[in-house]
């Protein structure tokens, strides 16, 4: 039987017997119509994985601690993703895989070129939606840590903060990743469609970022942004 993994935004501990919340209950008792008896994995965004017996599967869906156990399938690489915000569901699908490439945080940045305009309570579910996306992920690719996904911000408050290991996608620079000496901590910049403007890229560099060639093509936003993770993955990560 394949093997259920289920996030839970409370303490778990070893021992105890938890309801799960109406979301996961709907889900293993009516989608997955998973029996009694059997075991499920839940986390908390920990970093551990809980072995639990599911208990009852009915009116509520019940379930027993059994064991803790690390879980190890974090990157070496603390890598944050400060994306410039794409529309729809290419936004979701690029959440969705940068999460199940290992990616720490996710940053939605407003640039010029962004189309998408996010304020008030439209903001507010956006950020929402965005971090569902990101449980959901976490759950498919085996991950117990849970990815943030801040609240978005326009690129000029952005670039005022400190960073580490800072770099920004541009399709004219000459510096590829072959070139970089290696790093355990990295900020990965990178544009909407249409990517980011001349003076975006000039204010990027002018703050520290170090522009960054990922090859000869121009690449759209979603295409850019899972290319350079995998990539950073492949070189520095796991």
């Amino acid at each position: 039987m394949k093997n259920v993994r289920l996030y839970q935004n409370i303490p778990l501990l070893v021992g105890e017997e938890l309801t799960l919340d109406a979301f996961s209950a709907h889900h293993l008792a009516k989608v997955l119509r998973f029996p009694t008896g059997q075991n499920i994995t839940l986390f908390n965004g920990d970093g551990m994985n809980y072995s639990a017996k599911v208990l009852q599967s009915k009116k509520e869906c019940t379930l027993q601690i059994l064991e803790k156990i690390p879980n190890s399938s974090e990157s070496k690489l603390h890598l944050s993703l400060a994306q410039g915000v794409a529309k729809g569901e290419k936004m979701d699908f690029l959440i969705q895989k940068a999460v199940e490439l290992g990616v720490n945080k996710i940053i939605p940045i407003l640039t010029e070129y962004c189309v998408v305009k996010l304020k008030g309570e439209k903001l507010t579910k956006r950020q929402f939606h965005w971090q569902k996306i990101v449980i959901s992920a976490c759950e498919q690719s085996a991950r117990s840590v849970v990815p943030e996904v801040v609240t978005p911000i326009n690129l000029t408050d952005f670039l005022q903060q400190p960073i580490v290991n800072g770099f920004v996608l541009h399709h004219r620079s000459k510096q590829t990743l072959l070139k970089t000496d290696a790093v355990t901590q990295a900020t990965i910049l990178i544009g909407p469609e249409g990517g980011l403007s001349k003076a975006e890229i000039t204010q990027a560099t002018q703050a520290g970022y170090q522009s960054l060639l990922l090859g000869t093509r121009i690449l759209r936003t979603e295409t850019a942004s899972l290319a350079a993770i995998a990539n950073m993955q492949l070189l520095w990560g796991s």
